[in-house]
């Protein structure tokens, strides 16, 4: 049986024992005292206790010895041997009644020391429930805010995680901490595209929190579908009103249709032929749109068309000015056109040119302009009376010309005796001042006898 179990209060030295006090060993603690032999217990049958050992009676109280001569012992903190050595004088000072206080009192304050140090403990302990994406555990951590309890948790969140409480604020025992992940969504909305992020677990709860009305849409996935943190791509299209006007009967309908011909499908309206909407079918119909459909006959028409000729003009300083020779006569081309003639909903539209075919390539015109002075006398012949022969000849019109075709101009010539006299083209055509050279140029050959009826103009 241990000494340390039990306190043993000492006798005068004098009523057993050596003269000197006697300081056993360390059984449990160098200031433990012998036991009575009156008060020890009885060992248990078949246990001995060993012999102790004759011992030379060189005992000194320990606070009679030097510091550096007490023994160390394994196991005792170094300074244990100079605090019991106090506490033996202090022991050996006071009266035998103040002793049991004495021996109790450094035992309380380790007690209280000890007490005071779990009291800290179990304050610092703190028991949360952690939630992450869904799953909840309960757990114990010394962490002083939430950021250093996802830290010691090892849980990493990014930009678009949600934390409730906040990373910063400060852990009580009791709290609830809730990790949400984020997750990319590829949301095609009524045609629009575009990428968002949720921290919802499945689709339904993902179009909640983006705030999709989902009440009659179309949804491309399952509304329980899970989606996991790489994400998913969804196609929703929300339930919208439109109106087909048809056959003069307009028809508002509830749909979620992917087009406008789907939507005018679900209307009860069959396009048929050429017939097609006032949008494109293919276009995504809006909520509160109204569609026209266009019922269309139609058919083609083949036209033969002139294709314009081209002039071209070069200069002659051979000819006298305001004079043209055509060297190359021009000629329109041809073209064949087809046209498509509608009808919509009753009323012919414009046609529309469909197709050109090109069947003669129209011919260029080649025109010689004269650049040279114009001569304005004629010896011989200067001082007729040139003026009144034009007005008895054409009436004074340079272009005029007689019901037969034959003859032109200010003084009625034919085209070959213009040309004699080194006319071009026709004599209509020519300037009225080369036409009375000409004119002049003729007298001097033949006289007035070119105008049987009128050349007595010339001298009146």
């Amino acid at each position: 049986m241990s000494s340390s179990q039990y306190e043993t209060t000492y006798e005068p030295y004098e009523s057993y024992g050596p003269t000197e006090p006697y300081d056993p060993p360390a059984y449990g603690g160098w200031d433990a005292p012998p036991s009575d032999p009156d008060t020890v217990d009885t060992l248990p049958y078949g246990v001995y206790e060993t012999p102790v050992p004759p011992y030379e009676d060189t005992y000194r109280p320990a606070y009679e010895v030097p510091v550096a001569e007490l023994p160390t012992i394994p196991g005792v903190r170094a300074g244990a041997g100079r605090r019991a050595a106090r506490r033996r004088r202090a022991r050996y000072a006071e009266r035998p009644d103040g002793a049991a206080m004495r021996r109790l009192l450094p035992q309380a304050l380790v007690v209280a020391f000890l007490a005071g140090g779990t009291t800290a403990f179990v304050a610092k302990d703190k028991a949360i429930e952690l939630t992450v994406d869904g799953k909840p555990r309960t757990l114990h951590t010394f962490a002083d805010d939430v950021g250093e309890l996802l830290a010691e948790e090892g849980v990493a969140v990014g930009a678009h995680d949600v934390v409730a409480p906040a990373p910063g604020e400060q852990l009580a025992s009791g709290d609830e901490v809730a990790v949400r992940y984020g997750r990319p969504v590829r949301l095609t909305l009524d045609g629009h595209r575009r990428e968002v992020w949720t921290t919802a677990r499945t689709v339904d709860a993902a179009l909640e929190q983006l705030g999709v009305r989902a009440e009659g849409a179309y949804v491309s996935t399952s509304r329980s579908r899970r989606i996991g943190r790489e994400g998913l791509a969804l196609d929703v299209r929300t339930e919208r009103s439109v109106t087909i006007m048809a056959d003069g009967r307009a028809r508002t309908i509830r749909t979620n249709a992917a087009t406008v011909a789907d939507a005018v499908e679900e209307a009860g309206i069959t396009l048929s032929g050429m017939d097609t909407t006032s949008v494109a079918p293919g276009s995504f119909p809006r909520e509160g749109q109204t569609v026209t459909v266009l019922r269309i006959t139609g058919s083609r028409e083949v036209r033969e068309e002139r294709i314009p000729f081209r002039e071209e003009r070069s200069e002659d300083p051979s000819l006298f000015k305001g004079t043209e020779v055509v060297d190359q006569v021009g000629v329109p081309g041809v073209r064949r056109v087809t046209y498509s003639l509608r009808t919509v909903n009753g009323v012919r539209q414009k046609p529309r040119r469909t197709r050109v075919e090109v069947v003669r390539e129209p011919r260029t015109q080649i025109v010689r302009v004269g650049t040279k002075p114009m001569p304005t006398s004629v010896r011989g012949a200067d001082h007729l009376n040139w003026q009144g022969l034009a007005v008895c000849e054409s009436g004074g019109r340079p272009n005029a010309v007689d019901p037969s075709g034959t003859y032109g101009g200010l003084y009625q010539f034919d085209t070959r005796t213009w040309q004699a006299l080194g006319g071009s083209g026709r004599p209509q055509d020519a300037p009225a001042a080369e036409q009375t050279l000409r004119a002049k140029k003729l007298y001097v050959r033949r006289g007035a006898s070119p105008w049987p009826h009128c050349g007595g103009r010339l001298h009146g």
